[in-house]
């Protein structure tokens, strides 16, 4: 005969584990000293590093801007330096704007056989103008026949002194020199016929002054 108990049974209370607990305390402990170290120690390190290294970027953008402007102060400075090397050159050539060679240029073109001075358009008409003896060349005239003894310069007057063989020779070098747009003012000044004491020969003695159109 089979019986059945219906009366409720009693639940029999499990009792933990004394090491289990232990364990779960433990891993409690670690976890909330993991938390205590990363909220004192941690955090306040990863601050001071991020500190750090803001204040980095800004040495370094503050070191960018001082390059910069070091920079731009040496291409000033060369700037400056270039200016004034041009500025010194531009001085020279003007201080140097007819020098004995560039008068000497034309007075040895005017001395070349058929050759004639650099002339404005205004004073080839005059010199063209068959009305117009004063400023007439004699075109067959042989340059050889005058020689330069010396020719000076000095702030836009020059002096100019030689030998011809006759009056005439001295007379067409003058007119020339009247023509040339490299002079003006030009004016005979004393000649006389002289006779060299070695050879005897007799030649006329000139003296010429004018200023130098620069």
């Amino acid at each position: 005969m089979i019986k059945i108990n219906l009366l409720p049974q009693r639940r029999v209370k499990r009792v933990a584990d004394p090491g289990q607990r232990d364990v779960g305390i433990g891993v409690l402990a670690l976890l909330l000293a993991g938390v205590a170290t990363f909220m004192l120690v941690q955090r306040p390190e990863q601050k001071k590093l991020d500190d750090l290294k803001a204040t980095n970027a800004e040495l370094e953008a503050g070191l960018a801007r001082r390059k910069d402007k070091i920079r731009d102060l040496k291409e000033l400075k060369a700037a400056v330096e270039l200016a004034e090397t041009r500025t010194k050159a531009i001085q020279k050539l003007l201080d140097a704007r007819a020098v004995p060679a560039h008068m000497l240029h034309e007075l040895g073109e005017i001395l070349t056989p058929g050759r004639l001075p650099t002339m404005t358009k205004d004073m080839a008409a005059k010199v063209n103008d068959p009305m117009r003896d004063t400023y007439k060349f004699q075109l067959d005239w042989d340059p050889k026949h005058v020689w330069i003894t010396r020719f000076a310069e000095k702030q836009g007057v020059f002096t100019l002194e030689g030998g011809a063989e006759s009056d005439g020779d001295v007379s067409q070098l003058l007119k020339r020199l009247q023509a040339s747009a490299y002079f003006q003012e030009v004016t005979p000044r004393g000649g006389e016929q002289v006779s060299d004491k070695d050879s005897g020969v007799t030649y006329y003695k000139f003296t010429i002054t004018g200023k130098v159109v620069y």
